[in-house]
């Protein structure tokens, strides 16, 4: 079996390419770094090493890799796929979906096989989001083709790789802690043998559970970490200030999963706990800089600070931790994050109302406004 998985980064190798080749998939990575591909293909395996006391490694055999910038070794490797998978960033998905397209058109030509793209991303809708890139890439014949025979099953995954430099170009440490939950209802074809997957039929809860509760609470320990002068996670969630914030929002969004979609009020307390547990582990020092990046994309309508907060005030869910959050978000000025450099401009040039409406699409009349102007004021007097 052959799996073509688009990213050979560190979720590339750390995760997805882990459970792949556990799985009995040969696995062929795709990226644009000629030095990772060079290395993948001169030693055929790597290692996965566990950010854990007892620090366990696997090692990850079955591998090789194609320059992404060789359209036709691409295209004619996934023509022969079994499985095609991504892990490149929500941002990169227009740029490979061309390509995906041109291998899915020579498919449908040499074999017709069915086959399933799961795009595994930060983000709700992935593959959805890929799928519509690729159609309009794609001519009417193969279109109508493609709907029998392609899916694109959205994914939820979760697990935290660390920012790292190593010796070894190819080890990767990761947290013992993973989840990759997929919908089935949109796979086509045979369902992917592969242990560590979790199929449901409705994947919505399980992505808004995972993106309110871990990307929301990374976030917020990120900002607030970082107004307060803390350069990692771990040592951010230490300080009692930090961890009242993070309980507090991820209980107003646990409120939010609860009455929404009928989770269990004690076992999503249970998940909550494991997550800040998450966050603790000194064996993953993760800057607060990398993880609070790009807060452009982090304080959009649809993302894990504006959305559950909106939701949660349409459920009159008292808020406190999230508008502080994203007034924290909003203090983000990085000066190496473009995204923080054109906030912190905006702010400076239009005002913070302004900015607030731009950034986040939450209007002026609405009570949550207030309560994010209300705590920025708060924040910046630290």
């Amino acid at each position: 079996m052959l799996a073509v998985h688009f990213g050979a980064g560190n979720i590339g190798r750390g995760f997805i390419g882990q459970l792949l080749y556990q799985a009995g998939y040969e696995v062929c990575f795709v990226d644009v770094s000629k030095e990772l591909v060079e290395e993948i293909n001169n030693r055929k395996e790597y290692t996965v090493m566990l950010a854990a006391e007892e620090k366990a490694a696997f090692t990850v055999k079955n591998v090789r890799a194609i320059d992404g910038k060789d359209e036709d070794a691409v295209i004619q490797a996934i023509a022969e796929a079994d499985l095609v998978t991504t892990a490149i960033g929500p941002n990169i998905l227009k740029f490979v979906a061309p390509v995906i397209a041109k291998g899915i058109s020579l498919r449908l030509k040499q074999t017709g096989k069915e086959l399933n793209v799961i795009a595994c991303e930060n983000m709700i809708g992935g593959s959805s989001s890929l799928k519509s890139f690729v159609y309009a890439s794609l001519e009417e014949e193969d279109k109508a083709k493609a709907t029998e025979k392609v899916g694109f099953p959205d994914a939820a995954v979760d697990r935290i790789v660390p920012l790292q430099k190593n010796e070894d170009k190819l080890l990767v440490t990761v947290e013992p802690f993973y989840e990759w939950v997929v919908n089935k209802s949109q796979i086509i074809g045979e369902v992917p043998a592969i242990e560590g997957v979790t199929y449901v039929e409705d994947l919505e809860p399980f992505i808004e559970r995972k993106l309110f509760t871990v990307n929301t609470g990374h976030a917020t320990v990120a900002y607030l970490g970082y107004l307060n002068g803390f350069e990692s996670i771990d040592k951010a969630i230490q300080d009692d200030d930090i961890l009242t914030v993070t309980e507090k929002t991820l209980h107003e969004t646990g409120a939010l999963m609860v009455a929404k979609y009928g989770f269990d009020k004690d076992k999503h307390e249970a998940y909550i706990q494991k997550i800040i547990k998450r966050f603790k582990n000194p064996y993953i020092s993760d800057e607060v800089t990398r993880v609070g990046r790009s807060p452009i994309r982090k304080l959009s309508a649809n993302d894990r600070l504006v959305s559950p907060a909106m939701q949660a005030m349409n459920h009159n869910i008292e808020l406190t931790g999230l508008p502080t959050v994203i007034a924290a978000a909003l203090l983000f000025d990085c000066e190496q994050d473009p995204d923080a450099v054109e906030i912190q401009n905006s702010i400076r040039e239009n005002g913070l109302e302004k900015a607030i409406e731009q950034y986040t699409g939450i209007a002026a009349s609405n009570p949550l406004f207030k309560l994010i102007v209300d705590n920025y004021q708060r924040l910046s007097k630290k």
